[in-house]
């Protein structure tokens, strides 16, 4: 794993890499207390003629730094950020899967180490980032998945951190996630704190609706992390003539929509099956993923796999 520290009013410095275990941590830390901390996520990918591949990781390191900003945390510098990447994957290359058989998923992370016992900002941060070998996010890989709408828990509200990649946004949706999987439901759907109408996303991807040529998905306007795989989606689906929409949408419009799927780091693209709104399921189509959704996710995939030809320059070779 990485490591890297930054003292209060300093830069980080140069990091290093360390046998992956555990880390020490003040009982004071501002990560333990007040939830100082952010993540990130992001993959690498092996080729058939052995390269390996990085999906727009300065993109990663870009939201890193606006999160820390709205966090009150010094970060690393997106250089730093890719290099440290860079230098993670290439020291735990044996863990990548090989081609076409998973990934090796990076989670970086930020977080308050310094201790600070009051409410302020912390004197020391640490950077630090680890890998796992990783297959499909959803069980059942590219199949249609079950969502529930829920009406009662809210994961972010107008003002607060819902727009970046925070820890606490993760933790606030465990308990309505786990009673869903519960019942059956793959995942949830949440909705806006203020009108309770309009959609947001799912517990850790974004959310798009397909109507005719018309692709739509939620507006991040505070409440929604603006997802890198959203942001590659909606440049891809624009190349391929796709009538591209960020607004807000509501409820009628999603159950009212030709396909459904979701988009984010982990799950990549996943096709959503049905939704279920106050006890009334809606399914989507009858031959499991809809043809958008699969000419969206094989252009996706194919780029990140180094099948297809990098025109968007989002592909970082690190052999």
């Amino acid at each position: 794993m990485y490591v890297m520290k930054c003292d209060d009013g300093e830069n980080f410095t140069n990091g290093e890499l360390q046998r992956f275990g555990n880390i020490e941590l003040s009982p004071c830390a501002g990560v333990l207390n007040y939830g100082q901390g952010l993540l990130e996520g992001l993959k690498a990918y092996k080729t058939e003629d052995g390269n390996i591949l990085l999906f727009r990781p300065g993109e990663n390191g870009m939201r890193l730094r606006l999160g820390a900003e709205r966090m009150c945390m010094a970060s690393p510098s997106v250089d730093q950020f890719v290099k440290a990447v860079k230098d993670t994957v290439l020291a735990n290359e044996k863990w990548i899967p090989p081609p076409g058989k998973g990934s090796l998923y990076i989670r970086p992370l930020l977080m308050g180490s310094g201790s600070m016992l009051s409410l302020a900002p912390g004197l020391e941060y640490t950077f630090l980032i680890y890998v796992t070998p990783v297959g499909n996010y959803f069980k059942d890989g590219l199949s249609p998945i079950d969502l529930m709408v829920e009406t009662e828990t809210h994961r972010a509200t107008p003002g607060g951190t819902g727009c970046v990649k925070t820890i606490g946004n993760y933790a606030a949706v465990m308990k309505a996630q786990r009673a869903a999987k519960a019942k059956g439901y793959s995942d949830v759907l949440y909705l806006d704190s203020v009108h309770k109408k309009y959609l947001e996303e799912v517990s850790s991807c974004n959310l798009f609706i397909v109507k005719g040529n018309v692709i739509s998905t939620p507006a991040t306007e505070g409440t929604i992390l603006p997802g890198i795989t959203r942001k590659s989606i909606i440049a891809l689906a624009r190349g391929l003539k796709f009538q591209v929409e960020e607004q807000r949408l509501t409820v009628d419009e999603l159950l009212d929509a030709d396909e459904v799927f979701v988009t984010g780091t982990a799950v990549v693209l996943s096709p959503v099956g049905s939704i279920t709104y106050f006890g009334k399921r809606i399914s989507y189509g009858t031959s499991g993923v809809g043809a958008v959704t699969q000419q969206l996710y094989t252009a996706l995939t194919r780029l990140q796999m180094g099948l297809a030809e990098d025109s968007m320059d989002w592909i970082v070779k690190l052999k």
